[in-house]
């Protein structure tokens, strides 16, 4: 079936009785064999058997993707039968992304990234390359190609994420045009999506993806129709650039219920080539300008925006795209007044603070811009006064930053314990508490990898609760398996007090080690390898005997051992030892 191993045999009709014929009886495969009915058994059909004896297996799967905060996110692995081998970046296809996401229940691909290290030696790599087309049942089933003399080492990993987003479409009288409601698909069927954030630089990325050339407006509920599912609240913050709207990031945590009828709309040019603005493809909208109540085209030429190395898409070093590469600004004369006008262009409020002296660390690019004076309504910062393009007497130690009032951020607060503790989020520049209801295990296991402090949580209701008075900031925080940090996870909407002090969140989170044997030819033979603190590492030969390798067959359901070795039988390992 291309699903890896088989992980239990199960018997007594577990996934209910089937109704029709019992083919086969006393099956005794030796576990060679390429089909089922190639094992020996009864004849086909002779049986004393009923419908409540039916057999069944659970498969360990042929792909999954690891390491990634989720199943839906990581590095691309395929089960070889003995153990979970990483593929190569050579050749991989948008397409094969789609098939992988798909059949692991994870939507579509949202990104693609290639060229990392591997978390193995090179010799242990997928020693073919997928060619799937995308409508494949599954990877398994995809063509594939040895790879050149046997080997795909050369390249480097492959890892990306899946959005539970799987199509969008404009609505006009019932029909997808070019011009209309925007509708996105996700697991639970087609939701209209609300307009609050919704601005030039997201629709242009909706026309663009359904081949509908460029946005020229925005009109908030023109094409509004009574009926179906709530309004969808995630919040999308395109820079105008991506090929598909699940690319660009999203935010859901806290955000309010939509208002009745508030649905984004957009008009396509499509073919009306007249209607074109007279720019470039790059939009770069502010949430609150004319553009984005709706009406009119804003477009900033094919320079873009961002901030790096701030822990969040609204803090960060301010870096600025021209003429194909992203460089910095210098801090002179850096003010309040500039930094409003830039989380004002990237959707993220206000400004709390203008940072200079490399404060989010020294760039590596182009100095762009010195001497920056805006009023603060610009709608873009390459609008404000300056030196010009390139002109600066500054290095990158001067390179400036900035923190808007949509900044989020994350931590536990303990005295001595650095994964345990109260759960508190930054918002509207204060640090408030999280309140537990329902913190479900997925909930939990996110804010745990998010914080670098392993794989799961538990919520730790014996503590005593907190005198000192804080905001509460969201309650009902409920996480989807396709979400990859906390602020894509739904909830209700922010409030100063959304519980009592007794329902703040204190949590533990804890990795759960995992085992390997590697380089026997099996999974059950080879060096002992455990996977603690993201890394795979060995045990030390020292006293190690045959009752410590009793315990390891038998927590891999392998038995009993058969022999033990010392001195690296199995080849060397290169990661920590213990």
């Amino acid at each position: 079936m291309g699903c890896g191993e088989a992980l239990n045999a199960m018997h007594e009709a577990p996934f209910g009785k089937g109704s029709g014929p019992i083919w086969l009886d006393e099956l005794k495969c030796t576990g060679e064999e390429d089909q089922v009915w190639q094992c020996l058994s009864e004849d086909w059909g002779k049986n004393d058997c009923s419908h409540s004896e039916d057999a069944g297996v659970i498969c360990s799967g042929f792909v999954r993707l690891n390491g990634g905060g989720g199943h839906c996110s990581g590095q691309v692995q395929v089960n070889s039968g003995e153990g979970w081998t990483p593929v190569s970046d050579e050749n991989f296809t948008l397409p094969t992304a789609q098939v992988i996401c798909a059949e692991l229940g994870c939507g579509k691909a949202a990104s693609v990234l290639g060229n990392l290290p591997f978390r193995k030696p090179a010799k242990q790599i997928w020693a073919e390359e997928f060619q799937c087309e995308g409508q494949e049942p599954g990877l398994w089933f995809c063509p594939r190609v040895p790879c050149p003399e046997g080997s795909c080492y050369h390249i480097g990993a492959v890892q990306f994420v899946c959005s539970g987003y799987t199509d969008v479409r404009l609505m006009k009288n019932g029909s997808s045009q070019c011009e209309g409601q925007v509708e996105m698909k996700t697991f639970g069927g087609w939701r209209t999506l609300c307009a609050s954030h919704w601005n030039m630089a997201n629709a242009n990325v909706v026309c663009h993806q359904l081949g509908c050339r460029v946005s020229i407006s925005t009109p908030k509920g023109a094409y509004f129709v009574e009926g179906g599912d709530e309004i969808w609240r995630d919040r999308f913050h395109c820079s105008g650039t991506e090929s598909f709207l699940w690319n660009c990031p999203v935010t859901a945590l806290g955000i309010p219920a939509c208002a009745h009828g508030n649905t984004a709309s957009v008009v396509c040019s499509g073919n009306q080539t007249q209607l074109l603005p007279q720019c470039n493809s790059s939009w770069s909208d502010p949430a609150g300008s004319a553009a984005s109540e709706g009406h009119t085209a804003n477009c900033s030429d094919s320079r873009q925006l961002h901030l790096v190395d701030g822990g969040s898409r609204c803090a960060g070093r301010v870096e600025i795209l021209q003429q194909g590469s992203w460089g910095s600004i210098c801090d002179d004369s850096w003010d309040l007044s500039d930094a409003h006008v830039v989380c004002r262009q990237l959707g993220c409020g206000m400004a709390l603070e203008a940072t200079i002296s490399a404060h989010f660390g020294e760039g590596s690019g182009p100095i762009w811009l010195d001497e920056v004076n805006c009023t603060g309504e610009e709608d873009h910062v390459w609008q404000c006064p300056s030196q010009g393009w390139g002109q600066h007497n500054c290095s990158h130690k001067e390179d400036v930053g900035v923190i808007c009032s949509e900044f989020l951020a994350l931590r536990l607060v303990s005295e001595d314990q650095e994964c345990a503790g109260w759960l508190e989020v930054f918002y509207n520049s204060t640090w408030g508490s999280d309140c537990h209801s329902p913190m479900e295990p997925m909930t939990l296991s996110i804010v745990c990898r998010q914080l670098g402090c392993g794989d799961t949580g538990t919520l730790d209701f014996l503590i005593p609760s907190r005198e000192v008075s804080r905001p509460h900031w969201v309650d009902g925080i409920h996480c989807r398996e396709t979400d990859t940090s906390l602020w894509q996870c739904p909830s209700d909407p922010w409030k100063y007090q959304s519980c009592s002090p007794e329902e703040e969140v204190h949590i533990t989170c804890t990795e759960s080690p995992q085992l390997r044997l590697v380089n026997g030819g099996s999974r059950c033979a080879g060096r002992v390898e455990i996977l603690h603190q993201h890394s795979w590492g060995t045990v030390c030969g020292d006293r190690w005997d045959l009752k410590d390798a009793h315990v390891v067959c038998r927590q891999l359901g392998c038995g009993v051992a058969f022999n033990f070795f010392l001195y690296a039988q199995f080849g060397e390992g290169w990661g920590p030892s213990g």
